[in-house]
């Protein structure tokens, strides 16, 4: 038999657990994801409308903001939500990298930036960048 104290250790640590999945669950429910993808998609497209320098253009599964200035974006292009803001990083392998992207954008919506920030820095352990393809985003 186990002393109370623990008995209620471990109900609040199973409450805890719980309380965390259902929380993701929420999160991650498209309901909520869908909303915040095309929320992404409406500030990309506004930032990209502001600073690109040719018209948006649908390409390779994205928009496109090509033109933008380097400091836009980070590394050779960005996308938030279905859009890819770049300066002329437009090669079909990059699309098609950065159209992984747009379906994470969609699967997880606003906790994608959560998720990717948690994912790490480093392009070669970021589930995000390897499910996208390493190569493809020009990371090898």
């Amino acid at each position: 038999m186990s002393p109370p104290g623990l008995k209620a250790a471990r109900l609040v640590q199973a409450t805890s657990m719980a309380g965390r999945k259902l929380g993701r669950h929420i999160l991650l429910h498209p309901i909520v994801a869908i909303p915040g993808y095309w929320l992404a998609t409406c500030v990309g497209l506004l930032w990209g409308g502001m600073l690109s320098t040719g018209n948006l253009h649908a390409r390779g599964g994205v928009i496109v903001a090509a033109g933008c200035p380097r400091w836009a974006f980070g590394r050779g292009g960005t996308t938030i939500g279905a859009v890819y803001l770049t300066h002329d990083n437009v090669a079909p392998a990059v699309l098609q990298h950065e159209a992984v992207h747009r379906a994470q954008w969609k699967r997880y919506g606003l906790a994608f930036i959560l998720l990717y920030v948690a994912a790490g820095r480093r392009a070669d352990t970021n589930r995000f960048e390897i499910e996208a393809g390493l190569g493809k985003g020009g990371y090898r």
